[in-house]
């Protein structure tokens, strides 16, 4: 991914447009990954700082909605409609499509920062019928206070490991990702109900 990307931006030159699609495609394949890359890209004057943070979010908006659109059709499916009934009487929980309306901007904004909790949640926003404006503007809202915030931290941590490892910056570009993957997977540990 980091390489990949790195020499994707790289090839694109100066093309704008080139380096948006890059971003955005790269934030379908691993968000955080993307942001970390993209913001390194920036500390070393190959990509615009207006273009990295536009294509970043755009790509980040555009595949939370791809999740929430997921949902809805597998609420078309007879078999996913199955598998969330209540046993024994093949409806769903009393006011699953209520709670969901209700909290969607919470479910939204909180699952933005626990790792792994947006496809499930995102997808039952949109299994459900949560209202798709409001779940639009809880994943445009998070979306632009979390990128922002990795982004900036990654670009002092880019900064540092340009300045103090040279050509070994994408090994510690590496580690910074893992680092994150990491403490994200601990977070949800932790937070999980023990069985």
């Amino acid at each position: 991914m980091f390489p990949s990307l790195s020499a994707l931006l790289a090839s694109a030159g100066t093309s704008p447009f080139v380096q948006a699609l890059a971003i955005i495609i790269g934030t379908f394949i691993l968000e955080d990954a993307a942001t970390i890359v993209t913001a390194m890209e920036v500390q070393t004057g190959q990509v615009s700082l207006g273009v990295a943070l536009v294509s970043l979010y755009i790509g980040i908006v555009v595949g939370d909605l791809g999740l929430y659109g997921l949902g809805r059709l597998a609420a078309l499916w007879p078999p996913a409609r199955r598998w969330v009934a209540v046993p024994g009487t093949g409806q769903q929980g009393p006011d699953s499509q209520g709670w969901f309306g209700r909290n969607v901007f919470r479910i939204v904004f909180i699952s933005r920062f626990i790792p792994g909790a947006r496809l499930p949640l995102y997808t039952a926003c949109g299994f459900f019928r949560a209202s798709i404006g409001r779940f639009a503007g809880a994943a445009v809202v998070a979306t632009l206070i979390w990128t922002s915030l990795l982004f900036a931290v990654s670009l002092r941590i880019g900064q540092f490991l340009i300045d103090h490892l040279g050509a070994w910056k994408w090994l510690g570009m590496a580690g910074f990702v893992l680092t994150i993957i990491l403490v994200g997977r601990i977070v949800a540990t932790v937070r999980s109900p023990s069985r």
